[in-house]
């Protein structure tokens, strides 16, 4: 393992996780290093490793049961899940509704210290409300994904299953390191296909 990277360089190349979209929004360019050929923007493996490193770190300041995962996408909900079972984090999969964090007489009313969005677009009334209530707030963010009142981006290929199970995969482990859980990368029992939403196979 290289002693840069949170991980081999080839496994974040592998995974796709610095593919990004054919949009670019103002508020990711900063992470772009090139165009490729058919349109894709490529984002910065360095800033990606080390965005990680610094959410890790973030979320790890804050007991787990105040922290909040949001996820949307099929492929995210798979990962976030293992990643809150890991951590104790919780997590909520599907539409945030709208007063879930800022109105108290709601049944579903939560009060996260912190939270760690899956996607901006889809997950927008989080962000909106955690702007509300000063809520700190960590977002993975594909080239295309709006960034207004995120407190830390992750730049990444948030869509593909590979890249969102080696993103949730290397937050945990560094999240149970940063607690002192564990002390190791060896300590971490689990694989990245833990993390992966089962596909099932069609038949031919």
């Amino acid at each position: 393992m290289s002693d840069e990277f949170l991980t081999d360089q080839s496994e974040y190349l592998e995974v796709g996780i610095h593919i990004g979209t054919k949009t670019k929004t103002p508020g990711t360019k900063r992470f772009v290093y090139k165009v490729r050929e058919d349109g894709l923007y490529l984002l910065d493996l360095g800033t990606i490793d080390k965005k990680i490193r610094m959410a890790a770190k973030m979320l790890a300041r804050y007991d787990p049961k105040e922290v909040v995962v949001t996820a949307s996408r099929i492929y995210a909900i798979s990962a976030a899940a293992k990643f809150c079972e890991l951590t104790g984090a919780k997590l909520m999969s599907g539409r945030v509704m709208p007063g879930v964090f800022t109105n108290p007489n709601r049944a579903d009313f939560v009060e996260p210290s912190v939270l760690l969005i899956g996607d901006t677009r889809n997950e927008r009334q989080a962000i909106k409300e955690a702007s509300k209530t000063n809520i700190p707030t960590i977002a993975l963010c594909d080239t295309d994904n709006w960034v207004k009142y995120v407190d830390l981006i992750i730049p990444c290929n948030n869509k593909g299953r590979r890249s969102l199970a080696l993103i949730y995969y290397l937050l945990a482990r560094e999240f149970l390191k940063e607690k002192g859980l564990i002390k190791s990368n060896e300590e971490f029992k689990h694989s990245i296909a833990d993390f992966e939403a089962k596909v099932e196979m069609k038949a031919k």
